[in-house]
């Protein structure tokens, strides 16, 4: 089976539109986790232990529910794209 060519235009625009989520899931990570487990007023000027640990836990849920639901989305488009092939093939009877 080959796998389909993209021309260079269609690329670049999903490569960019691969950078623009990843950014922006990136800025949600730090801004939701900063707001959990920095306080508002700085008492050190290095993190604390607590802290540490708090970003770790974080940034690891984080990732990983990002992980579950894209895959989540991935199965569902998946499923729809049989769906639409098994009733495509219906029609044609």
């Amino acid at each position: 089976m080959s796998v389909p060519q993209l021309d260079p235009a269609k690329l670049q625009l999903v490569q960019d539109l691969e950078i623009e989520m990843m950014s922006d899931m990136y800025n949600r990570l730090v801004s939701a986790c900063h707001r959990k487990c920095i306080p508002i007023k700085y008492h050190e000027p290095e993190l604390g232990k607590g802290e540490s640990v708090c970003l770790d836990r974080c940034v690891a849920k984080y990732l990983d529910v990002h992980e579950r639901i894209g895959k989540k989305l991935s199965n569902m488009s998946q499923g729809e794209s049989e769906d639409l092939t098994k009733i495509n093939l219906q029609e044609k009877k």
